[in-house]
């Protein structure tokens, strides 16, 4: 069984990491750029020429949708990076120690806890202005604090630990104690979660791109491509249809290793 586990999360991690080459080096190797324009091709279905049709200003899907992911799919893995490192600082911060900064800053990530994700982001990016930069740190603000009460919740058990009450006693500080006895504990759980959240992150860039809060056109980025195309969908679906299939697959292979990541490391701790 540990063997079939492994295999499943070495397959995701190659395809997700295949996708992710073929979509760095699509801008060399394709025929035709994702903001090349050919009104005499416009609004072509898929064929030998187009792979996967064209859009309304005869731009080629294929290499719009390949430049897509690495738009939104490294501005993702920002975010992530971004919202796990701060929340989980947090966590251990308000795991170890106790006191009124403590008290402050976990009603604080009550706050943000409170408010529906999406509905945050929104008003967020709506306050920063549009942008993929700006749609990031909105998702970013909205992400962190799940990060630090899972961390928090991990650290507290293991403060009185012998192995802790011996590392003070020898004298290490607690920045010390925070990174060599505790972090490896608990970056296990943190790393699962933060590959769980990447398709969420991937739908909600999308989602605000779809409402003009994230990329704008004519940017190649997978919800702002679906939003330009929404009104063609009965006479050219092929162009809702395949960024939509591009979101769709990705977050289903980030779901799919992250479900293998989170087996191997059940399967790790059990043994």
């Amino acid at each position: 069984m540990p063997k079939t586990k492994q295999r499943r999360f070495y397959l995701f991690l190659s395809l997700l990491l295949l996708g992710l080459v073929v979509s760095l080096l699509a801008d060399y190797v394709l025929p035709f750029g994702p903001y090349d324009q050919d009104l005499t091709r416009a609004l072509r279905p898929p064929d030998a020429i187009h792979w996967l049709g064209t859009d309304r200003y005869g731009r080629d899907l294929l290499s719009r949708t390949l430049s897509g992911a690495k738009t939104t799919v490294c501005t993702a893995l920002a975010v992530a990076l971004a919202a796990s490192s701060f929340g989980s600082f947090l966590g251990l911060f308000c795991g170890y120690h106790q006191g009124k900064i403590t008290t402050v800053l976990l009603r604080l990530t009550d706050v943000f806890l409170a408010f529906p994700p999406m509905v945050f982001a929104i008003a967020v990016a709506g306050i920063l202005g549009g942008g993929t930069l700006n749609a990031a740190a909105a998702i970013t603000l909205v992400a962190w604090p799940k990060y630090t009460r899972l961390v928090r919740n991990q650290v507290l058990p293991l403060r009185h630990e012998y192995y802790i009450e011996a590392a003070r006693m020898n004298g290490f500080s607690s920045f010390k104690i925070l990174l060599l006895q505790i972090l490896p504990e608990i970056i296990g759980p943190v790393l699962v979660t933060a590959a769980l959240e990447i398709g969420t992150i991937i739908t909600e860039i999308a989602g605000l791109s779809f409402l003009g809060l994230g990329a704008a056109p004519p940017a190649a980025e997978w919800g702002s491509m679906m939003s330009g195309a929404r009104n063609l969908l009965q006479t050219a679906p092929w162009t809702v249809f395949v960024p939509g299939a591009a979101i769709f697959t990705t977050v289903a292979l980030f779901q799919l290793f992250a479900d293998s990541l989170r087996d191997l490391a059940d399967a790790k701790t059990t043994r």
